[in-house]
Parts: C-alpha cells; sequence; structure tokens
C-alpha cells in the first residue's frame, strides 16, 4: 500500500494551508471563536479554488477528484481552523453528496453550481426534541395535497440552520408508527413560509451556531421531495459515510494541533530547573497521544480511500468516527492536565479545542450508536 501523496495532493495542501494563513490565522480564529462569528463569506473563495467541487462529477461543473484528497483537505482544514472546515463539510457532505446521491436531475442541475462555486449553504434537518440517536421515531410530518407539501413538527439542534440557503428535513410521509419505512426527505427553503428558529446556547462550537426550528403548515412545491417517498431513511443511510468521513478528517486535524499545542508548551515550560519535556512521565503522555492521533488518522485515511474506490464502508465509517472523536476528547483532556492553568486561561488555544471537543461523541450520530453500527457488521 502506497501511503506517499500524490505532486497534485501536495500541492493542493500547500494551496489551502496558504489561504488559512492569510484568511484565518491563529489570533482571526480566536477573535471569531470569542465572537461567534462564523466565517460564511470564506466559502465562496473556496469554491474559486476548487475545494468545494473536487469530490463531484464534470458533468456538473465538480473536479471529478478523489475522496481521499478531499479527506486530506479537510484534515489540513480541522487541523488550522476547524469552523470553516464544518462550514465546508456542510456544502460538500450535507448539501453536494446529498444531492447527488438521491437528489432529481433538476435538483441537481439547479443547485450544484451553486455548491461547487461555494454560493450554497445547506443544514441537515434530522434530531428531534423526542429523536436523537433513535432517527426513525421523528415525528415532524409532511402532507402531500394535490398541489404542494406540508410540513408540520419542530427540529432541533440544527447547525447553521438560520444561515442556510437550504435545508435538507426528514419528515414522516407514513403512518405514526410506520418507523425508518414511513421517512421521506425534503429540500426547504430557508425563507419558506412557515419557518421560526431560535438560537440554543453553547459551551462550545462558537462558530457552529444550532437552532431550534419549527414548520408551521409550511407549503413545499411537489418538486422538494428529494428520491423516492417513504425511502428517505435509506436515502440518508447512503450519505451518512460522507459526514462521518467529514468528521473523521476535521477532528483528527483537531488533535494534532492539540498535540502540536501540548509539545510547543512542554519544550518553553521549565519546572525544577528544566524543560518539562524532560520528564518522562510528560514525554510518555506525549508520545500515547500522538500515537492515538496516528491511529486516527490511518482510520479516516482507509475511511477516504475506500469512499474514493466505491467500496462498501458502513462498518468502517462507523470505526472511523468513533475513533477520531474519542481520540480528540482524550488528547484534549491529557492537553488541559499538561497545560495546567495555562490552558485554562481564555487566552489558550486549549481551552477551546477542549470545550469543543465534547460535542463530538454524540454529534451525528452518538459514538453508542456507532459501536451497535460495528457490532451489527461483525454479526453479533
Amino acid at each position: 500500500m502506497d501511503f506517499s501523496f500524490s505532486e497534485e495532493q501536495r500541492s493542493i495542501l500547500l494551496s489551502v494551508e496558504r489561504f488559512l494563513d492569510q484568511h484565518l490565522p491563529p489570533e482571526e480564529v480566536r477573535r471569531r471563536d470569542n465572537n461567534g462569528d462564523p466565517p460564511y463569506h470564506l466559502l465562496p473563495l473556496l469554491g474559486d479554488m476548487g475545494v468545494l467541487g473536487l469530490p463531484f462529477p464534470k458533468q456538473y461543473g465538480g473536479l471529478g477528484g478523489n475522496w481521499l484528497t478531499m479527506t486530506l483537505i479537510q484534515e489540513k482544514l480541522g487541523q488550522k481552523a476547524a469552523m470553516l472546515c464544518s462550514l465546508a463539510n456542510r456544502v460538500v457532505g450535507f448539501g453536494g453528496m446529498s444531492l447527488i446521491t438521491y437528489g432529481s436531475e433538476e435538483q441537481k442541475q439547479e443547485l450544484m453550481p451553486g455548491i461547487i462555486k461555494g454560493n450554497l449553504l445547506f443544514a441537515l434537518a434530522l434530531s428531534e426534541p423526542n429523536a436523537g440517536s433513535d432517527a426513525a421515531a421523528l415525528r415532524t410530518s409532511a402532507r402531500r395535497t394535490k398541489n404542494n407539501w406540508i410540513i408540520n413538527g419542530q427540529k432541533t439542534w440544527i447547525s447553521d440552520a438560520d444561515a442556510a440557503d437550504y435545508m435538507i428535513v426528514a419528515c414522516r410521509t407514513g403512518a405514526p408508527d410506520s418507523g425508518a419505512k414511513g421517512v421521506s426527505m425534503f429540500l426547504v427553503p430557508r425563507n419558506a413560509p412557515g419557518i421560526t428558529m431560535t438560537a440554543l446556547s453553547k459551551v462550545g462550537n462558537n462558530c457552529l451556531p444550532s437552532w431550534d426550528v419549527v414548520f408551521d403548515d409550511t407549503q413545499l412545491d411537489l418538486t422538494a421531495l428529494m428520491g423516492e417517498e417513504n425511502n428517505g431513511f435509506k436515502h440518508l443511510m447512503a450519505t451518512l459515510h460522507y459526514a462521518r468521513s467529514s468528521m473523521a478528517a476535521n477532528v483528527t486535524g483537531q488533535a494534532q494541533a492539540v498535540v502540536d499545542l501540548v509539545i510547543a508548551h512542554a519544550t518553553e515550560r521549565e519546572q525544577f530547573n528544566q524543560q518539562l519535556s524532560k520528564f518522562q512521565v510528560i514525554q510518555h503522555r506525549i508520545v500515547d497521544m500522538q500515537t492515538a492521533v496516528d491511529l486516527s488518522r490511518l482510520f479516516s485515511y482507509r475511511l477516504g480511500w475506500l469512499i474514493g474506490e466505491n467500496l462498501p464502508c458502513r462498518r468502517e465509517s462507523a470505526q472511523a468516527k468513533l475513533i477520531a472523536t474519542e481520540t480528540l476528547l482524550d488528547v484534549t483532556d491529557k492537553g488541559m492536565q499538561i497545560l495546567a492553568s495555562a490552558g485554562y486561561s481564555t487566552e489558550n488555544d486549549m481551552q477551546r479545542y477542549w470545550r469543543d471537543a465534547r460535542l463530538y461523541t454524540f454529534g451525528e450520530g452518538s459514538n453508542e450508536i456507532q459501536r451497535n453500527i460495528i457490532a451489527k457488521e461483525l454479526g453479533l
């Protein structure tokens, strides 16, 4: 197996790194995190670079690139500016890949150019007050009339909902007790009538705003249905590996940034007349942290390769999400212990990584559910 990067991949990563150094240097990342100010304005610039169009077919204006290259880009974004990585992942994964996988040809022709150019932001509206990990229990309903669909219900913890141009909304179109077999997916414009949103307060990920969304007789054209009626859960499952791959790459990049921060602190900080990094207990802890990050990276890259080769990856996507998010949680905890009061200061990036890390083990499918998936794939 060849683990080397191609010349094209190295060139792309260098361009991404220069882009981030120019537009989101560390001080700008801190400012935006403190102010809860997501860098939405940078999406068109990523579009101009070709980043957002990389994995999409050329017939829709994409570059027809490999998903593994997208994985490498997402890791670099996560390492230097996770807030932008999350936005890019919503455009590419929630938006573009959903359309490519189960959108109508009309929807693709209309929206893919805007996605590739970075002019459209998407949000996935799945979770409800009483339906989180058990997505088949959702209650938000869509009723078809002669001329339209009418949506009623409530979604919660929907990231970037207010800024999104479109939400991809999971609704029950079958009987109330139809479970996963009665779910359909809809493409809902943010400005559709009957939508109200309330911002939700969080302890971290300040540039990933979350919203409570209520649909009150929201009327949509019949063309808003994505894919087959009552087959939406299957459609959703067919795209989740893109989201899990994106998250794994993103948090692997963040975890590497944490280790780099800890190493810099340990080599600069002195205790008992020697560098902190000279104490064996600190060395071993940092070694364990870096080893865990390297393992996370291998899982992330393997998943990216499997997706790029269009190979089955249900187990591997759950494993990559599980390993990467728990690695980030572990290294931020160890990092806080090593930096001690320095890391607890709001002036230090360590506390941001620590706060943000807690979301990922239950966001976009809890790790308990990932373990259930893996067990099922193992025939248990």
